[in-house]
Formats: structure tokens, C-alpha cells, sequence
């Protein structure tokens, strides 16, 4: 029913807006003077955006960039999730619950909007950010410009479809295998000098998580998620505009269960249960606004926004099931509002030197509220009733993120640029910790086509204040979730030294590669992981860290053609935990103290590639992802087998009028049925087990106006 309702509001939005559609065609065509302000503001949009670019450029780190047909050509288009087009890029890991691992690092991913930051949120299983309202997306790794603060593995920058830019509407109805629907609409539009782009979404699938088991029938593993995203800009004039981003989503999953699990505990008398009817849940919310005004004084540019985001994750166990199985059902509930305001502006001083600067502050309220409910225990660990205890353990924290920043373009001359500065960041939050960051880019272009660049930073990440781990260790004493190690030294910020080295070379017009390496060595190292039974992030450190490893990549575009391969190698590693020690085994947490271990998102190598046909009308795509297995076993001394999985895309457009067109679309998703498994269980931080996706297939019919 639920669905039936969304595709029966979607379906008469849509009707709506080609009614609307309708009239304007039959009343008489727009006058000059309505056209000519239309153009004038499409104009000036496109110019800022220019200006805009200047403000935060990637001055030396390394960038890849896709656009709108790259978008198009992967599997599943504009309606694959985020997480499975950033896979595209170079040095992108796959894991379990959508997350994704950059370089080797865990998360320490940076999100930007129309270069706008995007505060952080809770890590869940839901995709909050869509490729669909994205006109492209960049992703900047490396030694990063000092602009670039706390989260510093990756800068993925999302530019968005704007009025100016989408001046039309689509209505789709997407679906096929996993009981997969789900239909949106997006419109974009020039009114005077307001520019408006709106996105709205709905999905329900049959696959909301991994599969615990290798079966193409998961169980217990619905999701239904509901997405909102909206620009408007409006245009004071060719130097000046405000612009408001906001979004909202709404997502509801089932967690999957694994039939044949043995039962380990008496729950009232009770000491069987059959775990595939287990019933655990998750509810996520996420929202933001940001508003941005940028100006455009002759040589000087500025961005400044301010913005407020709020993000919740409600983890509910099946009390009865969790019970038996675990001796522990626990009812989790995150949430973190953040506010804050951000300030970027550049001044060129002449020909040979621009000076940027800027400073972002940002305050956050993050709150925990648990009820656990275990059983009594003796000392040896065996249970001595039946009746479980309730316990509460509730907690709040607030944290403040300062960061300030000055940068020196510098040109000697036309081939070469020195880009030097640095940062200085606070941060006071569990503990109170500051440092200040030298940043060092240099790019040498000898000849055109050919470009060096090499780049030293010094970078401070804090951790994320709604992962750390703020349980009372002694209220669980005697029971089921007693911790076996009761340190619990403070989790502090990474202190890391990064060098990056890399060279572009265009072959041809038409053919681009690119080669780059890159050294980490970090103290405090920060990582994050599943410990119990909720399946929720927390954080902890080691003493020491490193992280090198080396990307290719390469593209080639003519005509109706094109084609990508990116491929990645990284060794990651870290020793001696020096924070959050209760969560760890008391075996593993010695063997780590005295030996480098493998970080569990360590993969060796990552590839992708892709090539798509256009002739016509229609369009023809193949891609491919490989992974070399994640880590396993105790204290991730093992790894996973390597898989890889190919996708197929073909889709044609017919039109209808000159406006008005349908586009029909099938993908098919894992070509071959690959089963492979991304974690086995076992490991440092990992929960149960997951697969990827089986084979599926899907089919979208679309409609341009």
C-alpha cells in the first residue's frame, strides 16, 4: 500500500507539471524581454560558479573528475547509490553497509556542496546524498590545500543540477529483482532571477543491508527510504547571488538475518529461537540547510554560509531473539545536531600571487540514549538466571571545531606553481587539542599535456564526535555485556605527516592518464569498527600508522566512445590500541600491542573500468569492479578472497516533441552472479557476515519535459 501511495503521488506530480507544461505551450511564447533575463541569469550563474571555483581550488592534489555522461553510462544511471558511483573513482574500497574506504583510511571523508561544507552526520546503512541531483562529481585526495580541515583522506565535491542548468522536469518509475521500486521526480527552472532545482525520491527494496548469507533471497531485510533535495539561488546581480541547499531523508531497514544460528542463552525459561525470524530494525533521519552568499569584487572573491544539520540513527533489537543468541539486547539511540558557519575568500595580489583564507567554526550536541537488557553472570562468565536486568545508559557531548587557514598561490613563472600555507585547528571535545599545519603543493607543467606535482601536508583529525563510545563500563559488571578490559583511555585526534607525488600526461586529445603514489605516517591513528551487537560505529586509536600505495588511471573520449580503467594498491597498518581498549578481546588487544596488524579495511588492490557507445539514440555501457578481499581472522592476519563483478546498461531516448521525450532504460546488476563475500564475521570490529549483491535486474522508463 505504502508503495502504491508514493507512486500514485509521484505519478500525478508529474501529470501536474505536464498540465502546467501543456498551458505554457498553448499560451504565447515568452517575450524578449523575459528571454533575454532568462539568459542573463543562466549567464551569471555559469560565471560564479567559475568565480566560485577560484575560491577553493585543488591547487596540486590530486583531482578525478566524472560529469553527467560517466554519471549516465554506470550501472543503474542516476538511480545507482551514491556509494556505488564513488566506487568508480581510483583507490575506492568496498565494505559492508555502504561504507567506503579512500586510500586505504576507513572513513575521514570530507563532503562538499556546491564547495560548500557539509557537516557531518551518523554513519547508517541509508545512502543520504543521490547521484541523481548531481550535475558532477569530483574527488580530491592527496596532499590537500590547507582549505581543506579535519576530514583529510578525500574531499568529494558535489556540484549540483541547478535551475540555470536543468531548465526542465523528469518523471521516473525505476525497478525490478529484490522487490526494487522506486519513482521520483526532479524539475529545475528560471523564474526572473530566482533559479530552483528540486529532487524528490522513493525507494523500497528487498535488500536494505548485505546478506549475512551467500542466498539471492535475503531475509528480513526490506528497507523503504524517502529523499527530499532542493537549490535555489537567486541572483542580485553578476557579482553577487544566495543560495539555499536543504535536503531531508527519511529511511527504515530490517536487519537481515542468518537462519541456523545456534542459541547460547535461557531467556525466562525460553532457550530456543529460530534466528531466521529474529526481528532487529533501524530507522536513520537526516537533514540540513545551508545558505551561501558569494560575491565577486574584481580581483577578490568570497564565499561565506552558514549552515545546521541534523542526523539521527534508532537501533531496535529483537529483545526476546537477541536475548537467547547474544545475552544481550540493546536499544541504541544517536542523534547529533550541528551547527556552524564557514568563510572562504581569495585576493589576487598580481600576475604571480593570490592569496587565499578563510576559517570554519563548528559546534555539536551529540546524545546517547541506551536500555540494555542482559543477564546476571558469575565470575567464570556463566549465566545465574534467566530473568534479564534492565539497564539504562544514557550520555551527552558537546564538541567545538575551530579551524583557520592562509594560502600563497604563487607563479615564478607560467610552467611552475608553489602553493604554500597552513592551518590552525582546535578542537575541544573529549579532550581539548590544537596544532597547526604546514601544507606545501608544487605543479611543474614543462610542456602542454604533461603536468608534475608533488605535495607534503601535516594533518589533524579529530575524532567523530557521534562514534566514540560513551558506555559506562562499570554498570555492566556481572553481566552478559561485561567488558573484559575495563581501560578506556580517551579517544584523541590523528596527528598525521602525508606526501603525495603524481604526473598527468595527455597522450592524445582524446586519451588522459595519470599516475600517483603516496606516503602516511600517523600517530593516534584513527579507526573505527562494529563492537557489540548494535550495528553501529565506534572509535578508537592506535599508537602508530601508516598508509602507502600508488593509483593508475586513464580515459579516452571520441565521438560516441568512451572508456575509463582505474586501478589501486595500498598497504595499511597499525599498531598497539591506545584508546577505547574495552572494547577490544583481551588476546587481541596483546597480539596488536606488539605487533603491526593490518587495518580491517586493508585491501591490497581495487580496480575499476567501464566503456560506453552512444549511437543515436541509444546508448550501450559495460562496467566493472574488482576487489582484492577486505582483512579477517584474528587481529586481520587473513583476508578474503578477490572477486570482481560486471555490470551491463543499455537505454535509448524517443522523442516526442521538441521538449518532450522518453527515455527507457536496463541494467543489469553482477552480470555473471558473482557470489562474493565482503566479510566473513571475523576481525577486528566486523559483526556478522555479508555478500554482495546477486545478479539483478532493472528496468526505468523516464519522462523529459
Amino acid at each position: 500500500m505504502k508503495t502504491f501511495l508514493i507512486v500514485s503521488i509521484t505519478l500525478m506530480l508529474a501529470r501536474s507539471f505536464v498540465i502546467a507544461q501543456d498551458a505554457v505551450s498553448a499560451s504565447p511564447s515568452p517575450s524578449p524581454a523575459t528571454t533575454a533575463e532568462t539568459e542573463r541569469v543562466v549567464v551569471a550563474s555559469q560565471d560564479l560558479d567559475v568565480s566560485r571555483e577560484q575560491i577553493v581550488p585543488s591547487l596540486g592534489a590530486t583531482r578525478y573528475t566524472v560529469g553527467p555522461d560517466r554519471l549516465d553510462s554506470q550501472a543503474q544511471g542516476e538511480n545507482a547509490p551514491f556509494n556505488q558511483t564513488i566506487l568508480r573513482f581510483p583507490g575506492v574500497a568496498q565494505d559492508s553497509f555502504g561504507q567506503l574506504h579512500v586510500r586505504g583510511e576507513h572513513a575521514n571523508l570530507q563532503y562538499r556542496i556546491d564547495d560548500v561544507l557539509l557537516p557531518e552526520s551518523i554513519p547508517g546503512f541509508g545512502q543520504e546524498l543521490e547521484t541523481r541531483f548531481a550535475d558532477n562529481i569530483s574527488l580530491m585526495t592527496g596532499s590537500l590545500p590547507a582549505q581543506f580541515g579535519f576530514r583529510t583522506t578525500g574531499v568529494i565535491d558535489i556540484h549540483t543540477k541547478s535551475g540555470a542548468l536543468f531548465q526542465q522536469g523528469e518523471a521516473s518509475i525505476y525497478g525490478g529483482s529484490f522487490d526494487t521500486i522506486m519513482p521520483s521526480f526532479e524539475y529545475g527552472t528560471v523564474t526572473g532571477k530566482l533559479s530552483s532545482y528540486v529532487s524528490v525520491s522513493y525507494m523500497h527494496n528487498g535488500i536494505g543491508i548485505e546478506n549475512p548469507t551467500s542466498s539471492s533471497d535475503p531475509i528480513h531485510d526490506d528497507t523503504d527510504q524517502y529523499k527530499l533535495f532542493g537549490y535555489f539561488s537567486y541572483i542580485f546581480d553578476e557579482t553577487s547571488r544566495l543560495v539555499l541547499l536543504i535536503s531531508g531523508n527519511h529511511s527504515d531497514f530490517q536487519i537481515p538475518n542468518n537462519p541456523g544460528q545456534t542459541p547460547a542463552f535461557t531467556d525466562m525459561g525460553r532457550s530456543t529461537f529460530d534466528s531466521a525470524k529474529l526481528d532487529e530494525n533501524q530507522t536513520e533521519q537526516n537533514s540540513y540547510a545551508i545558505l551561501a552568499y558569494q560575491k565577486k569584487v574584481d580581483d577578490f572573491n568570497m564565499q561565506a554560509s552558514i549552515f545546521t544539520r541534523y542526523s539521527s540513527v534508532l537501533f531496535r533489537p529483537d529483545n526476546v531473539g537477541d536475548l537467547i543468541f547474544n545475552g544481550v539486547a540493546s536499544r541504541v539511540d544517536r542523534d547529533i545536531v550541528s551547527n556552524g558557519v564557514e568563510f572562504d575568500a581569495s585576493y589576487k595580489l598580481n600576475d604571480q600571487n593570490t592569496l587565499r583564507g578563510g576559517f570554519l567554526f563548528s559546534e555539536q550536541h551529540a546524545t546517547v540514549g541506551t536500555v540494555t537488557l542482559v543477564f546476571p553472570v558469575d565470575a567464570n562468565g556463566n549465566q545465574t538466571s534467566d530473568v534479564p536486568r534492565r539497564i539504562v545508559d544514557d550520555s551527552d557531548k558537546y564538541g567545538y571545531f575551530y579551524g583557520f587557514y592562509l594560502q600563497d598561490e604563487w607563479k615564478p613563472f607560467e610552467q611552475l606553481t608553489i602553493n604554500f600555507g597552513g592551518r590552525l585547528d582546535f578542537v575541544n571535545a573529549f579532550v581539548n587539542e590544537n596544532q597547526l599545519s604546514p601544507r606545501l603543493n608544487i605543479v611543474y607543467e614543462p610542456w602542454i599535456g604533461t603536468a608534475f606535482h608533488v605535495g607534503y601536508a601535516r594533518y589533524f583529525t579529530p575524532p567523530p564526535l557521534e562514534n566514540v563510545d560513551q558506555s559506562t563500563i562499570a554498570k555492566f559488571a556481572g553481566t552478559t555485556n561485561e567488558s573484559a578490559i575495563t581501560k578506556d583511555s580517551p579517544v584523541t585526534a590523528e596527528r598525521a605527516h602525508y606526501f603525495d607525488a603524481g604526473v598527468t600526461q595527455k597522450i592524445t586529445k582524446e586519451f588522459n592518464i595519470g599516475l600517483d603514489g603516496y606516503y602516511k605516517s600517523s600517530h593516534s591513528t584513527l579507526d573505527e569498527g562494529q563492537f557489540g551487537q548494535a550495528l553501529i560505529l565506534s572509535s578508537f586509536n592506535y599508537n602508530r600508522g601508516e598508509i602507502y600505495g600508488g593509483e593508475l588511471t586513464a580515459s579516452y573520449d571520441k565521438g560516441g566512445f568512451s572508456a575509463y580503467i582505474n586501478a589501486g594498491c595500498e598497504w595499511a597498518r597499525g599498531t598497539d590500541v591506545s584508546s577505547a581498549q574495552f572494547l577490544f578481546d583481551p588476546a587481541e588487544l596483546a597480539y596488536i600491542r606488539n605487533n603491526w596488524v593490518f587495518l580491517d579495511h586493508d585491501q591490497r588492490f581495487t580496480g575499476s573500468a567501464g566503456a560506453s557507445y552512444m549511437w543515436g539514440d541509444w546508448k550501450a555501457a559495460i562496467d566493472a569492479l574488482y576487489g582484492n578481499g577486505l582483512r579477517k581472522g584474528f587481529a586481520n592476519t587473513q583476508k578474503l578472497p578477490p572477486y570482481e563483478t560486471f555490470n551491463l546498461s543499455l537505454q535509448r531516448r524517443i522523442k516526442i516533441t521538441e521538449k518532450t521525450s522518453v527515455v527507457v532504460r536496463f541494467d543489469v546488476v553482477n552480470l555473471l552472479d558473482k557470489i562474493y563475500e565482503l566479510r566473513d564475521g571475523s576481525g577486528i570490529g566486523v559483526g556478522a557476515p555479508q555478500f554482495g549483491q546477486r545478479r539483478g535486474f532493472y528496468g526505468t522508463v523516464a519522462y523529459d519535459f
